[in-house]
């Protein structure tokens, strides 16, 4: 059965997936987000159980085909050794489900934290489509919005 499912998800079935899989999360937060379907489906840890069940058998998957994890440790070493990382399918893809696990986590925050300070969704916009493409200027641009809205500036919160 194990190899059946190896035979289905291939690493470019799975990317694909994952690419628009994580869509209707972000629509979901984008147009509907004081819904009860965006608190149970998006806000809540339900993607990141999804994401984790994705990492955890590409883990698997390539622990079976003999990758050498201790491999991945080289992208401390310098720019050179990360382009070589990058170069290796398993860690690419890897490393891409990672990254839409996190844009995806800091857009729900940044939509949890505009509701709990009553902030307008339509502020909120910007900066979140900012966050789907480019995860930490969109988390930054949202900072700047909230701290004016919010006329105090709280790294701690």
């Amino acid at each position: 059965m194990i190899e059946q499912i190896a035979a289905f998800f291939t690493i470019e079935t799975i990317y694909l997936w994952i690419n628009i899989g994580v869509i209707p999360f972000w629509l979901i937060l984008i147009i509907f987000p004081n819904s009860k379907i965006c608190g149970l489906l998006v806000t809540s840890v339900f993607p990141f159980f999804v994401f984790t069940a994705v990492y955890v058998y590409l883990g698997y998957y390539f622990y079976l085909s003999g990758y050498d994890f201790d491999y991945n440790f080289t992208l401390y070493l310098g720019l050179y050794d990360l382009r070589n990382l990058f170069e290796a399918e398993a860690f690419l893809i890897m490393f891409w489900t990672h990254f839409l696990a996190i844009n995806l986590f800091c857009g729900a925050w940044i939509m949890k934290d505009s509701q709990k300070l009553f902030m307008s969704r339509y502020i909120v916009f910007i900066p979140i489509i900012i966050t789907y493409f480019i995860g930490p200027l969109g988390l930054v641009i949202y900072w700047v919005i909230r701290m004016f809205y919010a006329k105090r500036i709280n790294l701690l919160d």
